[in-house]
């Protein structure tokens, strides 16, 4: 989300860039971009310099060919390293809406809802609830690639055990 409303910040939401305050200040070096022609390691210093400008503490852009990072370190802006445990933390899980016993499919088909690896949309239904005669269904909230399925066929879970992990789209 972007705090500020100036032209640079409009320029930076549209390049795919998320800048966030850092509160307890930037820590780390090393690097975290990836060389890919015209990417981010090419607009490095450009970034930087626009985000010495303000007064966002961190800025960190998102793309298919990696992550940059940058932050304040004293008044010099620097590149950070992308943490993996915050890469991982990016898995949205889909939990359970009620009480029930897990299905993967529809009790009259064989094939699961969903598989491992696969694209679903948002709202698109990832499993079923089974509560007495009722049949419930699971559904993303929001785009993605299935990561894991946590629970098992017929398990009884209860409301909002982890059943499905995605990688957000």
């Amino acid at each position: 989300m972007i705090s500020q409303h100036n032209d640079s910040a409009q320029w930076a939401q549209g390049a795919g860039c998320s800048p966030q305050r850092n509160k307890g200040g930037a820590e780390g070096g090393g690097h975290s971009r990836r060389g890919v022609p015209g990417g981010p390691a090419l607009r490095t210093p450009q970034l930087a310099a626009w985000l010495a400008g303000t007064d966002i503490g961190l800025l960190e852009l998102r793309t298919p060919q990696g992550t940059l990072r940058l932050g304040r370190r004293g008044d010099d802006i620097v590149e950070l390293p992308v943490d993996v445990a915050e890469i991982e933390a990016v898995l949205v899980p889909v939990n359970a809406p009620s009480v029930g016993v897990f299905l993967h499919s529809h009790p009259l088909a064989a094939a699961p809802l969903v598989r491992t690896g696969e694209r679903v949309e948002a709202g698109q239904t990832v499993g079923l609830l089974k509560i007495g005669p009722l049949l419930l269904p699971v559904t993303a909230p929001q785009a993605g690639i299935v990561d894991g399925v946590h629970a098992a066929d017929g398990l009884a879970v209860g409301y909002g055990t982890p059943l499905v992990d995605l990688h957000p789209l």
